[in-house]
Order: C-alpha cells, then sequence, then structure tokens
C-alpha cells in the first residue's frame, strides 16, 4: 500500500518553529516504528501572499484536496493588517475549509495532570477534563444569506446575519459527533437555543433523529447553548462529546480552551465526508495562532502543534495506538517538569526554548519502546 500522504503548510509567525518539531516526530515514526509518510510542503496564508499575491495559490488548493491530510502551522501577522480583506492571510484558511467541505471541526479540552495548576479553574474541578467539542463549521450564521449591512427606513443603518442550517447539514454533524462518542465514553451533548431560535427547533429535532434512527446506543442529552457555557465553567467534567453549531461552538470551544490554562496545548481537526479510500478530508492545526510577537525567538510551544499530528494518526490513518504513545510522551515531559515560557508557574525557573521540548518529546518517544 502506498505511504500516507500529509501536506504541510506551515505559515507564518510561530507556524514554521512549531512545525520543524512536528516534522521532527514525523521523521521518528518512519525512523523507530517503521510508518513512513509521504510529506510535501507548501505555502499559506502571508507567506504564500508575498510569493504569489494570494494567501492560497490554486496549485496548494488543488494539493490539499488530493493528499490525505494537512497539517497547517499558522496564519497571519501585524505585517497584513492593512490588506484587503479578499487577500487576508486567514482567507487562505477559510478557503481550505470551505473547498474541502470541512464541515466538522473538533477541539478537544484536555488537562495534562502537571499542568491542572494553570487554569483558572480550582484543581479538582479541572484535573483529569478530556472533553470533544464538536463544532458545525460551513454553515449558519457565518454563512447564511442575506448579509449585510444595510440603509434603514430611519435614515441610520441595519446589520443583517441569518442564521440557517438544512437537516443534512444537522444529521452529519451530527454523525460525526455520535461516532466520536463510540470511541470515547458514549456520551453527548446536544447545544442550541431551541427556546428562542427556529434554527434550534430544527437542531434538537434532527439531532434526536439521528440519535433514535442511528445511534440509539449513545447516551444523548440537549440542553441550551447558554447554560452549557454555564456549566463548562461550572462543573466541565460532566461532559464528554459537545456538538454544536458554529457560532455557539465557536464560542463555547474557546471557554472550554481556557479550562486547560494555555491556548499552546491545544490542537484541532476539522474533517470533512469520506473519500474513496475511507479516509476523511482533514485538516489538522494548534489553536494558538501565529502569535507573531514571539515569532523567531524559540519560545512557541510546539505541543499543540504536535498534539495535532497526533489527531491525524487517530482519526484520518487509524493509528489509534500510535496516537496514545505521542500523547503519552507529551504527558510524561510535563510530569518530569518540562515547560516552555507560556507553561511557566509564580514560581519562574529556566523555561526550554521550543526546540527543546521537541527533542525531550522525542526522548520520551524512544523511553516509551
Amino acid at each position: 500500500m502506498a505511504n500516507p500522504s500529509l501536506l504541510i503548510l506551515a505559515g507564518d509567525g510561530i507556524g514554521p518553529e512549531v512545525m520543524t518539531e512536528v516534522k521532527k516526530i514525523i521523521a521518528w515514526f518512519g525512523d523507530k516504528r517503521g510508518v513512513h509518510f509521504d510529506v510535501s510542503e507548501d505555502l499559506v496564508g502571508g507567506c504564500a501572499y508575498d510569493q504569489h499575491g494570494t494567501p492560497l495559490h490554486d496549485k496548494t488548493m488543488a494539493r490539499a484536496m488530493e493528499v490525505d491530510a494537512v497539517l497547517l502551522g499558522a496564519v497571519g501577522g501585524p505585517k497584513y493588517d492593512n490588506l484587503d480583506f479578499s487577500v487576508k492571510p486567514e482567507r487562505g484558511l477559510l478557503r481550505l475549509r470551505k473547498e474541502m467541505d470541512l464541515f466538522s471541526n473538533l477541539r478537544p479540552a484536555q488537562c495534562f495532570d502537571a499542568l491542572a495548576d494553570f487554569s483558572s479553574l480550582k484543581k479538582d474541578i479541572i484535573a483529569g477534563l478530556d472533553i470533544m467539542i464538536v463544532r458545525e463549521l460551513t454553515s449558519g450564521v457565518y454563512f447564511g444569506e442575506p448579509r449585510g449591512i444595510f440603509p434603514d427606513n430611519e435614515g441610520g443603518r441595519v446589520g443583517i446575519n441569518t442564521q440557517r442550517y438544512t437537516t443534512n447539514e444537522i444529521r452529519r454533524v451530527a454523525r460525526s459527533a455520535f461516532e466520536l462518542a463510540k470511541r470515547r465514553n458514549n456520551k453527548v451533548h446536544s447545544m442550541e437555543k431551541a427556546n428562542v431560535m427556529e434554527s434550534g427547533i430544527l437542531w434538537r429535532e434532527e439531532v434526536q433523529w439521528v440519535h433514535d434512527n442511528e445511534y440509539p446506543e449513545v447516551e444523548l442529552h440537549h440542553m441550551y447553548a447558554d447554560n452549557g457555557a454555564m456549566q463548562l465553567v461550572r462543573w466541565p467534567k460532566q461532559f464528554d462529546v459537545i456538538v454544536t453549531d458554529n457560532l455557539f461552538g465557536d464560542v463555547l470551544s474557546d471557554t472550554a480552551a481556557m479550562l486547560t490554562g494555555s491556548l499552546g496545548m491545544l490542537p484541532s481537526a476539522s474533517l470533512g465526508a469520506p473519500q474513496a479510500n475511507g479516509r476523511p478530508k482533514a485538516l489538522y492545526e494548534p489553536v494558538h495562532g501565529s502569535a507573531p510577537d514571539i515569532a523567531g525567538q524559540g519560545k512557541a510551544n510546539p505541543i499543540a502543534c504536535i498534539l495535532s499530528f497526533a489527531m491525524a494518526l487517530r482519526y484520518s490513518f487509524d493509528m489509534g495506538d500510535e496516537a496514545t504513545r505521542v500523547e503519552k510522551a507529551i504527558e510524561k515531559v510535563l510530569a518530569d517538569g518540562a515547560r516552555t515560557a507560556d507553561l511557566m508557574d509564580k514560581e519562574g525557573g529556566t523555561p526550554i526554548s521550543t526546540t527543546q521540548m521537541g527533542d525531550v518529546i522525542i526522548a520520551a518517544l524512544d523511553a516509551s519502546l
């Protein structure tokens, strides 16, 4: 069989730095586990604009459609703030999501024991947290028509955005959540605002339909999204998989992200429909963004990007055991006290560099053998 194919788009800011450490992990799998990937690299975001005058070249987009998975670093930076909206670095990422039809965004929020004190919540509330938010990514209020700013009848203006969902859009992301739950603890919470929004009523009814007709063995709970936000900071460990729409998913996933204490620890996956080989269209990326204030200084935490690769192992390549190996290696180095600058506690100490963190994770992978 052909090797799995990966397209690496390191992007801007700290993207190339953290991606360098991921490439070490990929090489380790080839050298030590006999797991080889066909890796190609290209540009996205500001660096693509500098080279091609567009944040994503058509040839890069075509390559992204061909490979088994895309691994992205970060896009954007102050250098590009004054560009026209149509060519801002973020448009490259949005184009990838749209044309690959990546409708299911997976945002895990996991608290490693060694970092439980970094959360703003009490340790007993956050220790051992491991939840997954599934956000619908390609529809809803961010894409619905009509939208825009228009003159009103009173000499002012009116801003309009339309929340719109179809049966198919809801059912396919619900299936994604139920499939994840079957791999985890068999429990899904669906969050919407069915009390005040017709789209919320439809969301609740369609998620219930998928449950009753296709996944009756999975425990399903419905919850209003505002109550869900409150419950996330009251007792987050009551949840396992949360499925919600684009708008509420944006808010709830960022809320859950900060429960863990550092954006430098958080990966994500955006998945589409299965291809002919059974693998989904897929893009994996850290949550932290390009962090231009520390770019090039060796201060960036590569763990979120490495964990994004671990998600690729699990969800694109069906290598769950190897994904767990990576996660356990990270857990070990954190337990041993390895810290990049974002993970330093109030007592101080000397942080290790981006490269050093990659090296100690490689050492922990070696020890796992």
